[in-house]
């Protein structure tokens, strides 16, 4: 019986990042379908009264150069700190909303991701976007300018309410089953009921 995790993300979060690396591992080897919801950090935070992890001095500095690195180790993936962070990811995350318009969402979100996390990218220059996605492949002119449409603006919108509504204060949060698991070191749990 295939099982379905909701995966609330940001492409500018670390933590969602090395979630989505592990939660492609995790479909490859169980029954799991992913159902990614783009939404919008900052309007998160913003809700709930919440910052980054990073903004308390000695955490960021534990998170950034063992916890995370830890974790990448973990899952065999490439983590490389972001000079350019924090990312300003309004326009990347309302690009998620169009590239699943467009039938690329897959594609994009791996190429985002790994444009941030893996290559040290600076997305949040529009130069730098719009070549990242056409050398991946993509088509940059018709992602961009659809993620300035109304509709999909007011999806992100609707996405970061409905998070908020759900209790969601950070990236990433998931749900599987009528739980909710904050954070990419809670994936084990979810590795766990997918045994069961």
């Amino acid at each position: 019986m295939t099982r379905t995790v909701e995966f609330y993300f940001d492409l500018g979060s670390p933590t969602a990042y090395l979630a989505h690396k592990r939660l492609r591992q995790l479909s490859a080897e169980y029954d799991l379908a992913v159902r990614y919801l783009p939404m919008l950090l900052g309007g998160i935070f913003k809700a709930t009264g919440n910052t980054s992890p990073v903004a308390i001095p000695a955490k960021g500095k534990y998170m950034l150069e063992q916890d995370l690195p830890r974790f990448a180790r973990r899952y065999g993936v490439t983590l490389r700190f972001n000079p350019h962070f924090p990312i300003n990811t309004l326009n990347l995350m309302r690009a998620a909303v169009a590239a699943r318009r467009l039938g690329c969402f897959d594609e994009y979100v791996d190429l985002a991701y790994d444009a941030i996390w893996a290559r040290e990218q600076n997305m949040g220059d529009p130069a730098v976007v719009s070549r990242e996605l056409a050398q991946g492949g993509l088509d940059a002119d018709a992602l961009l300018a659809m993620s300035q449409d109304p509709e999909v603006k007011a999806e992100l919108a609707a996405n970061t309410d409905a998070a908020v509504a759900r209790g969601v204060f950070g990236a990433p949060t998931l749900f599987m089953e009528g739980q909710m698991y904050f954070g990419q070191d809670r994936l084990d749990f979810i590795e766990q009921a997918l045994k069961t």
